[in-house]
Parts: C-alpha cells; sequence; structure tokens
C-alpha cells in the first residue's frame, strides 16, 4: 500500500474543500426563494401565533396612486416610544372591505418583543379590530379574540 505524503493529504483536502465550496454556491444560487408575498403572509402568521399583545389607535386607510397596496395606518406606544406604521391589507380583502369602520377607533396589535416596530393589526387567522373577522373564523366580537376562542 502507498503511502501518502502531507503534500498529496493537503491537496486532497483543499480539492474535497473546493468541491464543497461549489456545491454549497450551486444550491445557494438555484434554490427557490420565496416570493415576497409569501413571506409578509408568515410575518403576520408569526406575529399573530407568537407577538405581544397591545393596544393602538388606527390612524387610517391609505391607497396609494397606483392601487398597488391599500395600508391600514396604526399607532402604539411600547415601553414610552410611539411607533406609527402601516400594514399593507390588500391582501386580506375582507378586513380591507370594513377596515374604514374602525378609523380613529382603539384596536388590539401585536408586535415582537425584540423589535417592537415590527407588528401587525391583523392576520388570517387573528384581528384586533373589533367589528371585523379573519378569513377562515367567526366574526370576533371583542379586539384581540382569535379564531379559535370566539
Amino acid at each position: 500500500m502507498k503511502e501518502w505524503s502531507p503534500l498529496m493529504i493537503g491537496l486532497a483536502a483543499g480539492a474535497a474543500a473546493a468541491l464543497a465550496s461549489a456545491g454549497t454556491l450551486a444550491y445557494l444560487k438555484i434554490r427557490r426563494r420565496k416570493p415576497p408575498a409569501e413571506l409578509e403572509r408568515l410575518r403576520r402568521l408569526y406575529l399573530s401565533r407568537s407577538g405581544r399583545i397591545g393596544t393602538g389607535e388606527i390612524m387610517g386607510l391609505v391607497e396609494p396612486e397606483d392601487a398597488s397596496a391599500l395600508l391600514l395606518v396604526y399607532r402604539y406606544d411600547v415601553a414610552g416610544v410611539t411607533y406609527e406604521v402601516a400594514q399593507d391589507v390588500s391582501a386580506l380583502p375582507e378586513i380591507a372591505a370594513t377596515a374604514k369602520l374602525a378609523l380613529g377607533g382603539i384596536s388590539t396589535i401585536r408586535y415582537e418583543m425584540k423589535q417592537p416596530s415590527n407588528s401587525i393589526v391583523v392576520s388570517e387567522e387573528w384581528s384586533g379590530l373589533p367589528t371585523v373577522k379573519p378569513s377562515g373564523g367567526a366574526a370576533i366580537p371583542a379586539a384581540g379574540r382569535t379564531a379559535e376562542n370566539a
């Protein structure tokens, strides 16, 4: 049996590392990335399941000139900091249709504790608006209830 010299071992290890790196780069290049709409849906679901609950005020409903989105603008306070943010509700048509009823009212919001600016008022499973129902459930009588406990 032929013995491997340190040079041959180093070359073999370098070739293996180069092949592994090339394979990793090829995988990262060809893998399917999720479209922005799917990423937003997953963010809403994450916050509706694990976000901290707070109260906020619905400030307005804005439709940009190109009519590409319908933005629900709301404001809330966390630890003495006021956040004024907008959530695109165009992907939730039943909420977009009735969101005008909530203007100027108090709502329940869900936000991420580590990043309080990451928040929602409504999602597919949860609504912080008192008169709006999520797509899969019955009407929510009080703000902050989910479809399961309504």
